[in-house]
Parts: structure tokens; C-alpha cells; sequence
């Protein structure tokens, strides 16, 4: 006990607050010295409400004794250093719980009695919702708050009583009385001050509010800055829960990225800014410069932003947010150390200022004697030392903040006449031309086109604001570029695209840095500019540079696809949509990396069909976990052909697929078959998110008139003993690429021994050499240059050679059966002496530059074909090697 009165004392020395609730309540310090020692709990608070009984008239007083107690604790624990900040504001939210539950029992107990308890039209029970909004909300209260709330209900009806009256006036009673009981001032003081202005129409709207009430008030009338209050929004009280969120969630969260909630906010900060200044409140830790609210609307913008598509945001606490921006490179984790420790050097400020007299106040007090109580209490020797600390901190905050909300477009650009076609110069096309542009009139003639366009008169005028902005921009940033005219072009095709997506256009406009990327991507690839036309949500994967330069790891986005696909439920929709948008990020990653010159066209392929393998594993996982299931678990498997299964995938390639099981059980074959065309359809539709892959599955035995699930036996006796060569061809580059791994052992094992049987060499060679010029005389390019995939010397002629070789003389060297790819197969086939070193090195290294000549081409989406002379030398190692090896 003395120890516990030593702590006490040391306390009551910081807080006149504490020292007048230990003289007017005889029980209390007792009662205190002997809870010191642990943190209170909810079973402590409600055995303190059991100790006597409850009804209207011994509420209140009840309930004020609790605070009291609660309050000391708080303010003895943290002084003492035992408490850290989240015990202190958890205590202080935890008590606000108990007080509004408690009233809510306690006083609907009382109006039941006379008018009995409100139901819907069908009779079922409705009870008051009690949302607990602001810190309340975050479980972030602090010792002298007033606590936010807003009363709902689900359904209008009436009660069930003697003397019946509708829901609305129960509930009205209810939440008056509720109030009362809570923050009325007697002579026990209250328990907390209780504020209803967040509530729809605010002071001027119903106290309560059902549901339909509220969605219709959201849709209508909400604003900006009650977003912005609803993130902390947390029910405390009654049932529905569910339903109130998902009533809520579409209007405090959008469904893609929102970055017009930076102005929305900057605006509403300024405000508080220009509030702050009008009375004198420079000192006012909470609302000032660097203060407690810059740290939360930091937070709460990125949640704002990017809430609507990542339900993690969606949580309440400012330092957990933190912590999760940190996870998802929004933040350095070095900004959020800064922030944290601020923000917990700036609520335990806060709190002790509030000791001093338990008034409602953020600001440092006046005195010079508080302020040197005030300094001890946090540990520093004089006032000044405290307020060297508060500086750095607040100075820090305000850093952070001003990066984060900064307005990059504050000062009119020097190029705004250009765009708006009043270039003092001279005409416009001359403008442009001493910008650098290589055909002026033509950029000119577009500028003005798009300026003057249908689709910018219809724009809203907070759109084409933001416009106006980024155009200036975009013209210096294009005229750099080698190719300025075809960026320009290229970033006006975006912009019609994104002009009346605000959020979009809010992005590149908030955010330099990305405008800069984007406009470098465009120039350096008309394949990368389509791609972004296509999916702008992709603009957000230029926000942060780090994320297009980390080398994928693949098991590791299985995972989190997995995850995000199960927090989605059973919303089959979404998950395609979320699933196309994951897939379109880690392309889109993959394509900055390849322009940056990072990956080799072959690193690229291996991710490429590295990512397929994960998109098709996912999808087979949910459509299993969907069908009608005979087994416990799936003998299933994928199979891929072609470009996937060489791992030569391009950015549009196709799916070659062919689906088989290894499952006895005589129901399987319908289940399966139904889930391959869920596959099929997953994979192949169209949605509001864009599209995954193209997909082929006329590789399957028997193709199109075939099963579309085959059981590996079926497989087998068609390989054996239907197949014809080019089916064979195919096999070569077959793999197992999702399902049961058993299955895909087997498969594999089946594959090699197939390719591994003994044939006739000349006949297999003539078979090959006529399946060859049937497809040169279908697809080879007949005009000038090189068709560098279907010419003599070009791609597929190495394919066929290798294809031939490994059909003719696996038997003798099962080496070759392996799925290594066309130049490590080459190698393989030199050693076992089978063609020419010098030969299978050339041919290799020709085979290697045709498909980067290819890549290249279709990077500007262009075709196949090189016009100049610059792949004739690569094309003689080739023919060299296919008159060796076809005699021709």
C-alpha cells in the first residue's frame, strides 16, 4: 500500500484533477491503491457497475463513480510510467464502451416496460446502433474527450406493447435519455461530454437515423470531410453490423483509386489552419502546425485513396494504419518512425495537459508553473527542454505532411498559352517547333483537336481543372523525349481515355514523379502506352519506383493472391476482377523492368509464364473449391503447349491448354469437365477489370471434337497410337503447369517416355519437312524484308529442327526429352554429336537474336517482319543447320 500511495502522491503533484476526484471521493483513494498494479480490464469495470443495482435512477451516479476510479488509475498509471499510450487510451475507450452499453441496457429496459420493445413490419427485434465515431472509433480516446456518436437503427416499425409507439420515437427517447445519463453535469461531474454533430444533417437532422435514412443521406447529400469522420466509424452496440458497414462502405471508400481525396483534405486542413491562426491557437498540439491531426489526415488520406480496393486499410487506429503503409511501400518506414514517435510524444503531451484541470484542451497552458509541472510530468528537467522536444517533433510532422499534401501545381506553368492555343510567339505549331517537336503542325493540329474536343466540353469543371494543369506539364516533358511527336500523341490517346476519371487525372497531377514516368513509358513503347490506355489503374504502379525495380518472387504473389481471394469470399465477380487487376500490376512491373533494360527476353519469358503458372494455379483452387465435388481433394491437372509450355511467353500471348486427371472414380469426368470450362471462362472473359489471357485448347487429343478433360490413360493410348507428328511437335514443348502434383509427375514421366519411343527417322524426317512448307506456303511473309518467324532461317525453322531432333534420337539420348528450351536443346544435341558444333552455337545465338529483333518489334506493336538487312547473317547459321539436318 505504501509503495501504491508513494505513486499516488507523485501523481496527484502533476494533476489538480486528480488531486480534487481523491478529496471528494472518500472511497477512492483506497479503491485505487489497490487496482495500481495491472491494467483495468472490461471484467474489472463491469464487476465495479455489479456492485449494486442498476436501474434510471442509480445510473448515472454509478457511471460517474466508474469514471472516477477509471480516470485516477489512467492518470497514476501513465505518470508513474507503467502505462504506455495504448493502455491509457485503450482504458479511456474501453470505458466509454461500458458506459454506453450499460445506459443503452439499463434505460431500453426502463421505456420497454411502458411501450415494449420495437420490431420491424415482420416482428423481428430492432435494437439502437450505437457508432462510435472519432477516437471512439479508433479506440483512441484520451482522458479529457468528448466521445462522437451517431444513433441508427435497421427498420422502422413499432413496439410490441400495451401503450406502442413507432421505432423512431423509442429510439429518439432512448438516445435522449442515453445522452442525459452520460454526459450530464452533476454533482459527480459526467462521464463524458457527448457530441451528435457527425450525425446526417448534423444539429439540424434527427437525433436517430434507420438505415434507409442513412444510405439515402450518403448517396445524396454526404460530403468530403464526413468520409474522412466515417473511416473510425465503429458500431458499439446492437446488431446489423454487417449491414450497416456494407451501407457505409461505398461512400467511405471508393471503389478505385481515389486521389482527388488529396484536395478534399488539403482543403479541409486548410481550413483548420486558417482557424487556428484566427484565434491565436500556434500552441495547440492537436489542431496546430506539425500537430496530433496532420499525423491522422496522413493516415487517413492514403486510406481515403486506396481503401476502396485494399481492405486492409480498412482499419481504425492511426498507428496501425501507419504500419500498414509501411507494408505496402506507400511510406518509408523511416517517415512512419518519425510519425509514431511524435504522435506518441504528442498524446501523452496531450494527456497531461489534460491532468492539469481536465478541461477539454490541446493547447500548452499559459502558466509558467504549469508548463514547468507540465515538463517534469514528461520528464525533462525545465519548460524548455520540453518545448525543444514539442519543436523538433511538430517540425518533423509538418515535413512529412507538406510532402504528402504539398499542392505541385500552385504556380501557373510558363507553357499554359500553349495549350491553350494563345502562344504569344506565334502560332502554336511554331511554339512547339522551338520546343523540339520534329513535325509541329501535325502535334499542333492534335493539341487543338483534343483542346477543343466534345469529350473536354463535357468534362466536370474539377476534371478539367486538373487538366488544364497537367498539359503544360505534359508538353515539356514530351518535347525531351527522341520521339516527341509520337509521346505526345500517345499521351493524349491516355488522357481521352482517363479525362473524365478525376481520380486519374488527380493522380498525375498530385503526384510529378509519376506524370514523369508515365510520359517516359508512353515514348518508349507503344505497347506500354496502350497497355496503360487500357488499364489506368496501373497509374498507381508508377507512384512508387521501388516496386518496378524488385525482381517478382512468385511463390510469394501466389500467396497474397490467395489471401486477397479469400477475403473476397464468395464474391466470384470481384475476385475476377481483383485477379485481372494483380495480373495487369505485376505485367505492367515486368514491362518497366524490360524497357529499363533490366530482364533479358529470356528472364522476361521465364516471369511471364512464371505469373501464368500462378494466375492458372489460382484460378483451378477457386473453381475447385466451387464445383460439385466428388473427392475430397482434385486429381486434376494443367497442362500448357506452345509458348507456355517452352516458357516463351510474350506480353499477349495465348494459353495453349489441355486439361487431364488421373481419377478412378466414374463421376469425375462430369465434374471436371465442368470445372475445365469454368477455367476456360474465367480465364478468357471479359470484365469491367480487363481481360487475363486468351486462351486455345485445340491441342487436346482429338482438338476441337475432342473431350475437353482427358484422364491420362486416354491420353497415353491417343499419344501412342492417334497422334500425328505435329501433335508430337507439340509434346516437345509440353509441361505441367497447375494442379495436383501427382498428377503433373506422372504427366511429365508419360511425356518423356512418348517422346523417348524409337521411330523411323525418314519417314519422321519427311513428315516434318511436309508439315513445314504447308505452313510456309500458308503464313510466310511474300513481301519485302524478312518475316523473321515463318521465313527459311527465321524462328520457327529452329523450332522444327529441334523438334525433329529430339522425335529421331530421344530413344538414344533421354537427355533430350527434358523441357529445357530451343538453345539449351541445341547444345544438348551438339554433344551427343548429333549436328555440327559450330552450327547448333550459331543457331543458337541466331535464334536468340531473332526473338529479341521480335520483342522489339512488338514492343511498338509492330510486326514480325525487318525490312533492312540486319538479321541476313543470323539467318545463315540456320539454313546451314536445317541442309544438315533435313538435307534440303
Amino acid at each position: 500500500m505504501t509503495s501504491s500511495q508513494a505513486l499516488i502522491d507523485a501523481a496527484s503533484s502533476h494533476s489538480r484533477y486528480l488531486r480534487s476526484l481523491l478529496s471528494a471521493r472518500a472511497w477512492l483513494p483506497e479503491r485505487l491503491a489497490s487496482s495500481l498494479e495491472h491494467a483495468l480490464t472490461r471484467a474489472d469495470l463491469d464487476s465495479f457497475l455489479a456492485e449494486s443495482p442498476l436501474d434510471e435512477s442509480t445510473l448515472g451516479p454509478r457511471l460517474r463513480q466508474l469514471k472516477s476510479w477509471v480516470a485516477a488509475q489512467v492518470m497514476v498509471r501513465d505518470l508513474a510510467g507503467l502505462a504506455p499510450l495504448a493502455e491509457v487510451t485503450g482504458a479511456m475507450t474501453l470505458l466509454a464502451e461500458v458506459a454506453v452499453s450499460t445506459a443503452q441496457r439499463v434505460l431500453s429496459a426502463h421505456l420497454a416496460i411502458r411501450h415494449g420493445l420495437p420490431r420491424n413490419a415482420t416482428g423481428e427485434l430492432q435494437e439502437l446502433i450505437v457508432i462510435g465515431m472519432g477516437k471512439l472509433g479508433g479506440g483512441e480516446l484520451n482522458v479529457s474527450s468528448d466521445i462522437d456518436l451517431i444513433f441508427a437503427y435497421p427498420e422502422d416499425g413499432e413496439t410490441d406493447g400495451a401503450r406502442p409507439i413507432g421505432n423512431f420515437e423509442f429510439f429518439n427517447r432512448l438516445g435522449r435519455a442515453m445522452i442525459g445519463a452520460i454526459s450530464e453535469l452533476t454533482g459527480d461531474g459526467y462521464v463524458f461530454r457527448v457530441d451528435m454533430r457527425l450525425r446526417p444533417n448534423g444539429d439540424s437532422g434527427p437525433l436517430v437515423a434507420n438505415f434507409d435514412m442513412l444510405e439515402n443521406y450518403f448517396i445524396t447529400q454526404g460530403r468530403e470531410w464526413e468520409r474522412y469522420a466515417w473511416i473510425k466509424a465503429r458500431p458499439l452496440t446492437g446488431t446489423h453490423h454487417e449491414e450497416l458497414k456494407a451501407i457505409a462502405r461505398p461512400f467511405i471508400f471508393r471503389k478505385y483509386l481515389d486521389f482527388g481525396a488529396i484536395n478534399a483534405m488539403r482543403d479541409l486542413h486548410a481550413q483548420i489552419r486558417r482557424e487556428v491562426t484566427r484565434r491565436e491557437m500556434g500552441n495547440n498540439i492537436k489542431l496546430g502546425p506539425g500537430g496530433i491531426r496532420e499525423i491522422e489526415f496522413i493516415a487517413q488520406v492514403f486510406q481515403l485513396i486506396r481503401g476502396g480496393g485494399d481492405q486492409g486499410l480498412r482499419i481504425r487506429p492511426t498507428l496501425r494504419v501507419l504500419d500498414a503503409l509501411v507494408e505496402r511501400g506507400q511510406l518509408s518506414a523511416e517517415v512512419v518512425a518519425d510519425l509514431a514517435s511524435a504522435y506518441d510524444f504528442l498524446r501523452r503531451l496531450e494527456h497531461r495537459i489534460q491532468y492539469l484541470d481536465d478541461a477539454q484542451t490541446h493547447s500548452l497552458p499559459d502558466s509558467a508553473e504549469d508548463m514547468l509541472r507540465l515538463a517534469h510530468s514528461m520528464g525533462f528537467s525545465d519548460a524548455p527542454a520540453l518545448q525543444a522536444k514539442l519543436d523538433a517533433h511538430r517540425q518533423r510532422v509538418g515535413q512529412n505532411f507538406d510532402e504528402v499534401f504539398a499542392d505541385p501545381v500552385a504556380q501557373e506553368h510558363p507553357l499554359e498559352p500553349v495549350w491553350q492555343g494563345a502562344c504569344q510567339g506565334g502560332p502554336t505549331c511554331d511554339c512547339l517547333g522551338e520546343l523540339g517537336y520534329r513535325h509541329p503542325h501535325e502535334s499542333a493540329a492534335r493539341l487543338e483537336a483534343f483542346h477543343n474536343s466534345a469529350r473536354l466540353r463535357s468534362m466536370g469543371e474539377d476534371a478539367r481543372n486538373r487538366l488544364d494543369a497537367l498539359m503544360p506539364r505534359i508538353l515539356e516533358l514530351a518535347a525531351v523525349r527522341t520521339n516527341p511527336d509520337e509521346t505526345l500523341a500517345r499521351m493524349i490517346e491516355l488522357l481521352e481515355a482517363i479525362c473524365r476519371r478525376a481520380a486519374y487525372l488527380a493522380l498525375l497531377q498530385q503526384y510529378p514523379q509519376a506524370l514523369a514516368r508515365v510520359v517516359e513509358l508512353v515514348s518508349s513503347s507503344s505497347l506500354a502506352a496502350s497497355y496503360v490506355t487500357r488499364h489506368p489503374l496501373l497509374l498507381d504502379e508508377l507512384l512508387d519506383g521501388r516496386q518496378l525495380t524488385v525482381q517478382p518472387d512468385w511463390s510469394a504473389f501466389a500467396g497474397q493472391l490467395a489471401g486477397v481471394m479469400d477475403d473476397l469470399g464468395d464474391d466470384v465477380e470481384r475476385q475476377m476482377d481483383v485477379m485481372r487487376e494483380s495480373h495487369h500490376a505485376q505485367l505492367f512491373r515486368l514491362l518497366n523492368q524490360d524497357l529499363a533494360g533490366g530482364l533479358s527476353v529470356e528472364h522476361l519469358s521465364d516471369h511471364l509464364s512464371a505469373l501464368a503458372d500462378a494466375i492458372l494455379a489460382e484460378t483451378l483452387r477457386l473453381n475447385w473449391r466451387r464445383a460439385k465435388r466428388h473427392a475430397p481433394e482434385h486429381r486434376f491437372a494443367i497442362l500448357g503447349y506452345g509458348k507456355l509450355g517452352g516458357k516463351e511467353l510474350g506480353y499477349a500471348s495465348d494459353l495453349d491448354l489441355v486439361f487431364v486427371h488421373d481419377d478412378p472414380d466414374p463421376e469425375c469426368q462430369v465434374v471436371y469437365a465442368r470445372m475445365a470450362q469454368r477455367i476456360n471462362t474465367w480465364l478468357d472473359s471479359r470484365t469491367a477489370a480487363g481481360h487475363l489471357f486468351e486462351t486455345d485448347m485445340r491441342l487436346r487429343p482429338n482438338g476441337e471434337s475432342g473431350l475437353i478433360v482427358v484422364s491420362l490413360e486416354a491420353f497415353e493410348q491417343y499419344q501412342r497410337n492417334d497422334a500425328w507428328v505435329w501433335e508430337l511437335q507439340a509434346l516437345t514443348r509440353a509441361r505441367f503447369c497447375a494442379g495436383n502434383a501427382e498428377v503433373g509427375a506422372k504427366f511429365e514421366a508419360l511425356r518423356s517416355s512418348l517422346l523417348a519411343e524409337a521411330r523411323d527417322i525418314e519417314k519422321l524426317r519427311s513428315e516434318v519437312l511436309a508439315m513445314r512448307h504447308k505452313m510456309r506456303d500458308s503464313f510466310a511473309n511474300k513481301g519485302e524484308g524478312f518475316e523473321l518467324k515463318h521465313d527459311a532461317g527465321g524462328l520457327i525453322d529452329v523450332e522444327f529442327i529441334v523438334q525433329f531432333l529430339v522425335l529421331a534420337h530421344a530413344h538414344a539420348h533421354p537427355e533430350l526429352t527434358e523441357n529445357k528450351g530451343n538453345i539449351a536443346l541445341l547444345g544438348r544435341a551438339a554433344a551427343a554429336g548429333l549436328i555440327p558444333e559450330d552450327l547448333a552455337t550459331g543457331s543458337a545465338n541466331a535464334y536468340r537474336t531473332m526473338r529479341h529483333a521480335q520483342h522489339g518489334q512488338r514492343l511498338n506493336q509492330l510486326k514480325s517482319r525487318v525490312l533492312d538487312g540486319s538479321l541476313d547473317a543470323a539467318r545463315i547459321p540456320v539454313q546451314a543447320l536445317w541442309r544438315v539436318v533435313f538435307g534440303e
